[in-house]
């Protein structure tokens, strides 16, 4: 049988880097905005698109449903977010950024821009280039969708 290296097992590797740099980049909303890493990411997935499902984010963002269903009420009571009618479906309500939400998102948006400019700031360009077309060329080989397309 061969060996696991786990130090040198693709998925750990990815799984503890996208850990330690979305902690990382909590770190910079988190005590200013008091808000979380589930928080954030709701934030951001209404912020770049329609009003949409709290299963959408959920399915989006390849968070556990409970877990966006818990941010999803905190930013409520915040005031951050408001629940709309899905035309489509009486069912289901659909989520989108009050002002005050919007406010913040815009407020948070530069701070984590610059966060990932600093970040990839580390590497040389031509790494910044091949660690763009790896993790594209993962998220097609998976059937993702390429962000901002």
């Amino acid at each position: 049988m061969p060996e696991l290296r786990l130090s040198e097992f693709l998925p750990f590797r990815l799984n503890r880097l996208a850990a330690e740099v979305s902690q990382d980049l909590a770190d910079l909303y988190a005590e200013r905005f008091d808000i979380d890493i589930p928080q954030w990411r709701v934030l951001a997935t209404l912020g770049g698109g329609p009003p949409i499902t709290a299963q959408a984010v959920a399915a989006s963002t390849r968070t556990h449903k409970s877990t966006i269903s818990r941010a999803v009420a905190g930013l409520l009571r915040r005031g951050w977010i408001h629940r709309l009618p899905d035309d489509g479906d009486r069912r289901r309500a659909l989520l989108a950024l009050t002002e005050r939400g919007r406010a913040a998102y815009e407020e948070i948006v530069p701070l984590v821009l610059a966060y990932q400019t600093a970040l990839l700031a580390r590497l040389p360009a031509s790494e910044r280039a091949a660690l763009d077309r790896g993790i594209t060329a993962l998220e097609r080989s998976l059937g993702l969708t390429h962000a901002g397309t």
